[in-house]
């Protein structure tokens, strides 16, 4: 099997959330970091006009996809044939989506909107801070009361839905407050099984070592 290309970023946690399921899938990939400055430009404009991360290019399909939530469906549909992280009938199949389709539209928006407005807006806006740290908090809430019911979001095992969520999630205390898996303790033992998982441990490494790579270099 010929390896996927994977365009991502060091920071941004959409990336990482595939090369999540890509380590759980032991598909082979290559990683090439786009700035975001150069992301709608070319070569990469050509990749992805939209401009924003992540991408792939699969050289065993000929398909180039983008959207995070597509390239999921994607390498599930085509790379998950024994369901290793996912179920092949209703309804954990049907939740399994659900919770992937909050991910991208409840999770990330307003996780980045937080980020935004507390480290790189130019003029604080309290008023928009606490909107969107308030609905992280609404949606760890949410996770909160999933996990009340086991240990995953859907069925008996870890699967992409959980995968889906913890690239963000794992951010979370850095504008959220410290002590917040003190208020959603399910979500924190969660978190300490997602970490302990080899796969999500081996996309963390390379994250930071990513991270500390460009830190260096500024």
């Amino acid at each position: 099997m010929k390896p996927i290309t994977l365009y991502s970023h060091q920071q941004g946690p959409n990336p990482w959330k595939v090369a999540h399921v890509l380590e759980e899938l032991n598909i082979p990939y290559k990683t090439i970091f786009v700035d975001f400055k150069a992301v709608k430009q070319e070569p990469y404009i050509l990749v992805n006009p939209n401009g924003r991360l992540p991408a792939i290019e699969d050289p065993n399909t000929g398909l180039t996809l983008w959207e995070s939530g597509a390239i999921l469906e994607y390498l599930i549909e085509q790379y998950d044939k024994d369901h290793k992280i996912s179920y092949a009938e209703a309804p954990e199949k049907y939740l399994a989506k659900q919770w992937l389709f909050f991910q991208v539209s409840g999770q990330a928006p307003y996780y980045g909107q937080a980020t935004w407005f507390m480290r790189y807006h130019p003029e604080k806006l309290p008023s928009a801070i606490k909107r969107y740290v308030d609905e992280t908090h609404r949606v760890t809430g949410v996770l909160e009361k999933a996990l009340e019911k086991g240990d995953w979001l859907v069925g008996d095992r870890c699967t992409y839905a959980d995968l889906s969520f913890f690239a963000w999630q794992r951010w979370v205390p850095m504008f959220a407050g410290e002590d917040i898996y003190e208020k959603f303790p399910k979500v924190g033992a969660w978190m300490k099984r997602m970490e302990s998982r080899p796969a999500v441990r081996k996309a963390i490494q390379d994250q930071d070592a990513a991270m500390a790579e460009t830190e260096g270099k500024s």
